[in-house]
């Protein structure tokens, strides 16, 4: 009698197969994590630089002209003006991964405009560009 111990081939190559099924399945997963992680990144810098340029408001009665006037207060409103997380998702390209602002008016008619690009759609707000506006994200 011959009682060799020990795995088949074939029983080898389908815990190997099963093994690499379930690691491309987690990095697949992860990445997509790490795609809406960038999004939430996205809207919540949007939402400080808002909270910012309100108290910036409230102070002077009136937008700054650039967010780096932001950073010049004393005390300073936010200490670094924020920057798109890379690399660039979903239909944004490298234009439209940046953020950009925009102001306009003075006085009681001041306004600006924040624009920047999602990748995928994060709370609320659906994939592609928007803008952010005093009145909120549109």
């Amino acid at each position: 009698m011959n009682n060799k111990k020990g795995f088949t081939l074939i029983e080898l190559l389908v815990v190997i197969a099963i093994i690499g099924l379930l690691s491309t399945m987690s990095v697949l997963a992860l990445n997509s994590a790490r795609a809406r992680a960038r999004d939430a990144k996205r809207i919540s810098d949007i939402k400080q630089i808002q909270t910012a340029l309100e108290m910036y408001y409230n102070d002077n009665n009136n937008y700054p002209n650039t967010l780096d006037q932001l950073t010049t207060t004393t005390p300073p409103l936010i200490k670094v003006i924020p920057t798109a997380p890379l690399p660039v998702d979903g239909t944004c390209d490298d234009t439209e991964n940046t953020y950009t602002y925009t102001y306009s008016g003075s006085g009681s008619t001041a306004s600006y405009a924040l624009t920047y690009c999602l990748g995928s759609a994060t709370g609320n707000v659906p994939a592609g560009s928007h803008t952010a506006t005093p009145a909120g994200i549109q």
